[in-house]
């Protein structure tokens, strides 16, 4: 009899973790309970009518097949500096359009690939990966000390960027 009550004991304490682990993934289920649409949660409010793709690997996948260059979004839920950035991302209707040319990537993780961080692991930052799934290090904002790091006043330097890396794809392909 003894056994059997420390096995209930342990599921019970499987069942609690599982629930505390859904329960950190859904901080935010208020406002996704309104659209419970797939996007919007990749999205992670970066513009809801995007594609976005799920995973690193798949982007790169992506960008190598579709022939579209990649764009990642680096960035932190808690960060004030990426949520006024996401603001003016998600408003600028201009920006979102043009969106809609590349892969589309945004990560609250950093991934194991140095290339993803030349010059440090900070956010937020965006960087550009061409089809031949090279980081675009010549494609940078105007802060010479994070050189992907840009700034809702930035906006307009990040939408030229994007048409820069757009541009350099029919250049060179």
């Amino acid at each position: 009899a003894m056994e059997k009550s420390y096995m209930s004991v342990f599921l019970l304490l499987v069942a609690i973790s599982c629930a505390l682990a859904k329960d950190v993934g859904k901080k935010d289920a208020k406002q996704t309970t309104a659209k419970p649409k797939l996007p919007q949660t990749l999205s992670r409010g970066w513009g809801d009518q995007l594609f976005w793709t799920q995973t690193y690997e798949e982007a790169l996948f992506r960008a190598k097949h579709s022939n579209k260059p990649l764009m990642i979004i680096h960035h932190l839920e808690d960060c004030p500096h990426s949520q006024a950035l996401k603001k003016a991302f998600a408003e600028d209707k201009e920006i979102q359009q043009l969106a809609e040319k590349f892969i589309l990537l945004n990560l609250v993780y950093e991934t194991t690939d140095k290339n993803l961080a030349p010059d440090g692991q900070y956010v937020p930052r965006i960087m550009f990966i061409d089809p031949s799934l090279t980081v675009r290090a010549d494609i940078t904002g105007r802060y010479s000390n994070r050189l992907y790091a840009y700034e809702p006043s930035d906006i307009s330097l990040l939408h030229s960027n994007m048409q820069k890396a757009l541009k350099l794809l029919k250049t060179e392909l």
